[in-house]
């Protein structure tokens, strides 16, 4: 098959070695679960892998600052704040990840594959320039973003988060950038307290922040018609080059550590609502990156109907 139709695929076994010395919610079973359930049901062996390796300094600066970085690369074998640990090896788990998602938007960006999907942890979006927070390390969809930038000045990138958590770090990196269009949809209030409607970007990028947030008890209906208000009234007229998914499914309904109800079915109406919108404005550029999502049997499950959906649009049958 033609790699211009094919779905990329970021994977590793290393990811697999993050891991707390404590039982912890963000663990390799995630992983695990997904990587087992792909392979059942036949999904894995229609994915196109992509090579990588780590982010470089340079590439991981653009968005974090050199004084985090420090700290990151020292930190093996403690907690970075209450809830984010670093093992012996995460600081390369991390930077590996996030050099996955950027090869993997250049895959996609430079037409080698049609949209792509990166199986990664530690998760990125809650990382803030100059901290760890949430589970997260570096914030892998941002440092793609970025490279997006640096490689083509000009290029306009949405990044949509549907993670159930607001997407704090991501959105503080691109809070006064009018290249990023940064749109979440999430529960609130819940953790970390950011992502009010109010909050809308500064300075050039006013206007280029979009938040939507859900009320506790949302489910399909209230997630799709905030995707579809993101895509037409914001996405639409910014025209992005290319869409990154913070794909978090910790909004699923049986997800033990948030308050949305979302279907396995939803999250597979998403992905065909954003592939249909790429596929209008950006050649169906898409690359998706693995955030929340804690159920072991909700979690996998929503990843390969969503992979699923973007395997289908990339091979041209996804109008239907």
């Amino acid at each position: 098959m033609d790699a211009k139709r094919q779905t990329g695929w970021v994977y590793a076994p290393d990811f697999l070695e993050h891991k707390s010395d404590a039982p912890h919610p963000e663990c390799p079973d995630r992983l695990i679960a997904i990587v087992n359930e792909l392979r059942v049901t036949g999904v894995l062996a229609q994915l196109q892998p992509i090579e990588f390796g780590e982010a470089t300094r340079g590439e991981i600066l653009r968005v974090h600052s050199a004084a985090y970085l420090e700290i990151l690369e020292s930190s093996g074998g403690r907690y970075l704040d209450p809830e984010t640990y670093a093992a012996t090896d995460s600081p390369h788990i991390a930077k590996l990840a996030s050099g996955g998602v950027l090869a993997a938007a250049r895959a996609v960006w430079n037409g080698r594959l049609a949209n792509a999907f990166c199986a990664v942890r530690p998760p990125g979006h809650h990382a803030m320039p100059d901290r760890a927070m949430g589970f997260c390390l570096l914030n892998n969809i941002a440092i793609a973003a970025a490279g997006i930038l640096a490689d083509l000045p000009g290029a306009r990138v949405l990044v949509l988060d549907w993670d159930v958590h607001h997407g704090n770090g991501t959105q503080a990196m691109f809070y006064e950038s009018p290249d990023v269009l940064y749109a979440s949809v999430h529960q609130y209030p819940f953790y970390p307290g950011s992502g009010a409607a109010i909050e809308t970007g500064r300075g050039r990028g006013k206007g280029f922040t979009v938040n939507v947030p859900l009320q506790a008890g949302s489910g399909d209906e209230d997630s799709l018609a905030a995707i579809d208000r993101i895509l037409t009234v914001h996405a639409a007229p910014f025209a992005p080059n290319i869409i990154l998914i913070s794909a978090g499914f910790d909004a699923h309904e049986d997800d033990p550590l948030a308050g949305l109800r979302v279907t396995t079915d939803g999250f597979a109406q998403a992905t065909r609502r954003v592939c249909a919108f790429a596929n209008r404005v950006c050649d169906g550029k898409i690359v998706s990156v693995l955030e929340g999502g804690y159920h072991l049997t909700a979690l996998p499950q929503s990843c390969a109907v969503h992979v699923a959906e973007l395997i289908s649009w990339a091979r041209g049958r996804g109008a239907r």
